[in-house]
């Protein structure tokens, strides 16, 4: 994904770290980076507020139930073949 302004990071590069930023599992630095180019770029901005809003919709419908871990990994390990097959289609 582009919105074909430069930008000082790219925004599949963004993206990848987006999980981590939602969760504010990210450094301080790289937090920064993020913030700054969600502020400039809509396309990220959105894909953004839209991986929150799931989030947030998962986390009201499980309440404070966890996933067992191998469903936790089962996720992760999809949600990172769907970034590869949308990163190699862009």
């Amino acid at each position: 994904m582009s919105c074909g302004e430069p930008h000082d990071v790219d925004c599949g590069e963004i993206l990848q770290r987006v999980y981590v930023f939602i969760d504010n599992e990210i450094e301080d630095a790289s937090s920064e980076q993020i913030r700054h180019h969600l502020e400039e770029c809509a396309p990220c901005l959105d894909e953004y507020d839209l991986e929150r809003c799931v989030k947030k919709l998962v986390h009201r419908s499980c309440g404070s139930d966890h996933a067992p871990d191998a469903l936790r990994q089962k996720i992760l390990t999809r949600l990172t073949q769907i970034q590869v097959e949308i990163t190699t289609t862009d």
